[in-house]
């Protein structure tokens, strides 16, 4: 009792240690590694809590992807602890616990003192590698629902900042003051639209309110942490959901600058809402995604725009098209690090669409043996859907790949205009052959 009141003079928020009866999550719940190496860490003097999205998405009835634990032990004090385990990182040391398939990672308690903290002009934490006590740990997360600490041993859920009860109210909220949370890392703002779709919270008013005007804090953020986290918000399950909410807060510009161009489109936006209704559909069912095919469909009609109008210029096609690639990949690239290896899938994808109205001679043989035909097919399949091309086009190719030759024959269509006639090389002459040099 005394402990809470001086906690309340001192403005320090209450530890809530919340037991079993009082929430549904038990020991139960989480992997036999998790458990194995938080009673180990306990074993051996230290404290070992299961934390952060894994306690939030099982208490929201969702099967984490992974399990993290945190603990008051040092890096150097975890590892001798387990036969197989490494130290990672530079700006904060981790160690990665390896149980046969599963790798836990343990982290120590982190402090988060912001006078200590390195920052540079504008506020963004660039080094804060110190350590602390839990309740310094919780502090220093990002959401309430972030911030909650589940004892395996005890089974009780640890909770400073009232994230079982936002979870309750579907709330997702930032610990502390949100002006100064978004400035520390601009990221925050694109994990509050992430969890808040992805998980199916509202954003708290006080959460939201300044994420319009602080949005240009992301143009200073590295463009490889950026594309990270924006191919975690497009692979998430909800990416429609995610752009959806990057509108209304004012973050679409900040991100993809050329989107709010190309979902000012009508044939643009039904376009790319089809690509990620789709990319959605894969995730949850646990298919395969290709992030190339999807910042593709993403940024196509831009290219196709400035396809377009340099076709009315006067050049060339294919010409043409490379030029606009080349356009749109270096706007996107200067703020969004696509690796290299993306972009030339992405290339090849556009490269291989005006192909498609080539059907007949060899041509239609050589596009269907090509390495990215049918990633490009699918691409074809989805401007159809859309009305940008003929669905009579995407059928004849659907039908040509998976026909027998003789079918395949029978479907090529007449060759259309004069057909240029190859030139024979004229052989050479002896006396010729012989005064070329060797």
């Amino acid at each position: 009792m005394i402990k809470r009141l001086i906690r309340r003079v001192l403005g320090l928020p209450a530890e809530v240690r919340v037991p079993r009866g009082q929430h549904e999550l038990t020991r139960d719940a989480i992997s036999p590694a998790t458990a194995r190496v938080c009673a180990a860490l306990r074993a051996a003097g230290f404290s070992g809590y299961v934390v952060g999205g894994a306690v939030r998405d099982l208490l929201l009835g969702i099967t984490p992807q992974d399990f993290d634990v945190a603990t008051d032990a040092r890096p150097e004090q975890v590892r001798p602890l387990f036969r197989r385990a490494i130290i990672i990182g530079r700006r904060f040391r981790l160690v990665h616990v390896m149980l046969g398939a599963e790798t836990i990672e343990v982290s120590t308690f982190r402090a988060a003192d912001p006078e200590t903290a390195e920052k540079d002009e504008h506020g963004r934490v660039l080094r804060d590698n110190v350590f602390g006590t839990q309740e310094e740990d919780a502090r220093r997360r990002d959401f309430s629902v972030n911030a909650l600490y589940f004892d395996p041993q005890t089974e009780e859920v640890v909770d400073f900042h009232g994230g079982l009860a936002d979870l309750k109210k579907r709330v997702l909220r930032v610990i502390g003051d949100p002006e100064t949370r978004y400035r520390e890392d601009p990221i925050r703002m694109l994990r509050a639209v992430r969890l808040a779709a992805k998980l199916g919270l509202t954003l708290d008013p006080a959460t939201r309110e300044p994420i319009r005007a602080l949005a240009p804090l992301l143009e200073r953020v590295p463009p490889a942490r950026l594309f990270d986290e924006m191919l975690k918000l497009l692979l998430s399950g909800h990416a429609s959901a995610c752009l959806r909410q990057l509108r209304d807060v004012g973050l679409h510009k900040g991100v993809l600058p050329l989107l709010d161009v190309i979902l000012e489109q009508p044939l643009g936006e039904r376009f790319v809402t089809l690509a990620l209704a789709q990319t959605d559909e894969r995730v949850l069912a646990e298919r395969p995604v290709s992030p190339a095919f999807l910042f593709a469909a993403l940024l196509w009609h831009e290219v196709l725009a400035a396809w377009k109008a340099r076709q009315a210029r006067g050049e060339r096609a294919m010409p043409a098209l490379e030029a606009a690639m080349d356009d749109v990949l270096e706007t996107q690239c200067a703020k969004l690090a696509i690796t290299r290896k993306l972009t030339a899938t992405m290339r090849e994808v556009w490269a291989m669409q005006p192909r498609f109205e080539q059907r007949s001679g060899h041509r239609a043989y050589r596009l269907v043996e090509a390495a990215r035909f049918r990633m490009a097919y699918d691409f074809l399949a989805l401007r159809a859907a859309s009305g940008e091309v003929p669905a009579e086009l995407e059928a004849w190719w659907r039908a040509f790949q998976s026909a027998d030759p003789e079918t395949r024959k029978a479907m090529l269509l007449p060759e259309t205009g004069p057909r240029k006639r190859r030139r024979r090389r004229r052989k050479k002459r002896p006396a010729e052959a012989a005064s070329q040099p060797a």
